[in-house]
């Protein structure tokens, strides 16, 4: 059974490949068109090209690029409204032959929309009346009746991510501005969010000095369940940490606790994070480690004193 899926995602794969050799001049046309309006795009295809045009369109969308997917039955009946003046359409059509999207083209040409083609027959009705006409026309399907909208659906996908792309490199898209339209993605946590944003609050934090006994830095932490316990200095600043963990590991030598001090098990000199680093920043110091840690102290840069502390859990709750 491997073999059949292999054929067709080798086929797709080949099929992608030669539109990366393929696109030029019409390609840029319809790009220089998206970058002069500043408008809506409409994006509009029936069947599983309607489905590809609707991702096209939530992937401009997601790039700041305004773009709405017009299902070309409805339009005809109310939905053209979404229409300003000069507003381009992206028409999706493998065959280039559909009905329901070949009656739209005398209206949007009424509304001096531009029309861009993605077409697989170049010779088609529609590739005939487009005023750009990218072609798909190698795009085989990939299954073995050669019916199935695979390999076709795939590359009107990939050009649909390649002029998304472009739009994004063109107008200087950052991962900043990408993540203003995503906020509530943890993308948009990571880059948005500052540690300052999630992270406990000292009066929510155990606090123990180096000379307390262990009982004492377990009972605080059980009264501060957030996983450790900072080791503070007698002005605020920080000497150390202790983690749950850190108890679990010296409590596994058989040791008595009424015997041990903090100061037995801290870890001295722990890694920090500054309450203005991003979530994302956060992130890197935590998980990009050979031996990942779960929680970090947060330090004021201005005096070294301990102003809280992040978890993991902190960084991804929603």
């Amino acid at each position: 059974m491997l073999e059949y899926a292999k054929q067709l995602l080798n086929t797709e794969s080949d099929a992608i490949r030669s539109a990366s050799e393929k696109i030029g001049e019409q390609f840029e046309r319809a790009l220089e068109i998206i970058l002069k309006h500043h408008g809506k795009i409409v994006v509009c295809g029936m069947g599983k090209s309607g489905h590809i045009a609707r991702k096209i369109a939530a992937t401009l969308s997601s790039i700041g690029q305004q773009a709405v997917f017009l299902h070309p039955s409805e339009a005809a009946h109310g939905d053209l409204g979404v229409y300003s003046p000069g507003d381009p359409t992206i028409l999706l059509s493998k065959s280039g032959a559909s009905d329901e999207v070949l009656r739209l083209v005398p209206t949007l040409k009424l509304f001096h929309s531009p029309i861009i083609a993605i077409v697989g027959d170049m010779s088609s009705p529609l590739a005939e009346s487009a005023d750009v006409v990218i072609d798909i026309s190698f795009a085989k399907e990939a299954d073995p009746l050669k019916i199935l909208p695979t390999t076709s659906a795939i590359v009107s996908l990939a050009i649909g991510d390649a002029l998304a792309v472009e739009i994004m490199h063109a107008r200087g898209f950052s991962k900043l501005d990408f993540a203003r339209y995503h906020p509530a993605g943890q993308l948009g946590r990571n880059l948005l969010l500052h540690v300052s944003d999630v992270m406990q609050r000292l009066n929510k934090c155990a606090c123990v000095e180096m000379e307390d006994s262990l009982r004492k830095a377990v009972i605080e932490m059980t009264n501060h369940p957030l996983g450790a316990a900072l080791i503070m200095g007698k002005t605020g600043e920080l000497i150390g940490i202790i983690t749950d963990g850190d108890i679990r590991r010296s409590l596994q030598n058989k040791v008595n606790i009424d015997e041990l001090k903090v100061s037995d098990i801290a870890i001295r000199n722990p890694t920090v994070v500054q309450p203005d680093a991003s979530l994302g920043d956060a992130i890197a110091i935590m998980e990009g480690r050979a031996s990942q840690i779960s929680v970090l102290p947060v330090i004021n840069p201005n005096n070294s004193k301990v102003v809280g502390l992040i978890r993991l859990h902190d960084v991804y709750r929603h």
